[in-house]
């Protein structure tokens, strides 16, 4: 699978294997510039920087974090957000 270095765009194919690794709710994939790699998996007070989509700690931090029982709010959806369009988002992901 081709990888972008820090600070570029994904190739549509390592986009899409994030889109098919995530589950549908509690999670949030979103274009952020200037990283130091090209993929970062974050949540409240973890962050794991990965090589690329294809990095299979990916899948174990989802599983461990994503329902954030180390957030202020576990279990809490990601509602309320802004996608990049400046739109108001109102179910439980923003992918």
């Amino acid at each position: 699978m081709g990888r972008a270095g820090p600070g570029r765009d994904l190739p549509a194919a390592d986009i899409a294997a994030l889109r098919a690794v995530l589950p549908d709710t509690y999670t949030l994939l979103s274009p952020y510039p200037d990283l130091p790699v090209p993929v970062v998996a974050s949540a409240w007070g973890r962050q794991l920087r990965l090589t690329g989509a294809d990095d299979p700690r990916l899948v174990q931090f989802v599983r461990a974090y994503r329902l954030g029982q180390q957030a202020p709010e576990p279990g809490a959806p990601c509602t309320g957000g802004v996608d990049a369009s400046g739109s108001r988002t109102g179910s439980g992901s923003m992918r």
